[in-house]
């Protein structure tokens, strides 16, 4: 696995920011590249395209503050995961979990949004949950279960 450096665009979508990507390394196919973000409904889908420079900066403290008093605590990730083959074919894949963030910051595992995200019909935040729990619910993963079924490596 090769980790090129090129420059990322601001866009109001994670597609937009895939398929800029795609193209600009599109001298290294066949490839793969993904982006993902928290998209939190009061706060009008921030800090979505920005989640990782959020969480840089403000990190789930900062996130906690902005939510503080705030009923709709409705959220979503995503991922999209971008795929270009040795022709230059590309193929985009999208995968969302939705949830609600908690009200405090909970779990020691995973990365991230991790400690304030808790998905639909479970009670844990995705950093409560082991690995294998988080990924088979995940946006990354089902965005990954997605692509596979493309390349045909699952059934």
């Amino acid at each position: 696995m090769l980790n090129i450096g090129y420059p990322e665009i601001q866009a109001d979508t994670l597609e937009e920011v895939v398929e800029h990507a795609l193209d600009e390394l599109k001298g290294y196919a066949p490839l793969v590249i993904d982006d993902s973000g928290l998209f939190i409904d009061a706060l009008k889908g921030f800090p979505g395209v920005y989640s990782s420079y959020v969480m840089r900066t403000l990190g789930c403290a900062g996130i906690l503050k902005l939510m503080d008093g705030t009923e709709n605590r409705n959220a979503r990730f995503e991922c999209i995961i971008g795929c270009m083959d040795a022709g230059g074919d590309t193929r985009i894949f999208k995968g969302t979990v939705h949830g609600d963030i908690a009200p405090e910051a909970r779990g020691k595992q995973g990365f991230g949004y991790d400690p304030v995200f808790i998905p639909w019909d479970y009670h844990k935040t995705f950093a409560e949950m082991s690995t294998k729990e988080k990924n088979g619910i995940s946006h990354r993963g089902r965005a990954t279960e997605a692509l596979l079924e493309y390349l045909e490596l699952i059934p």
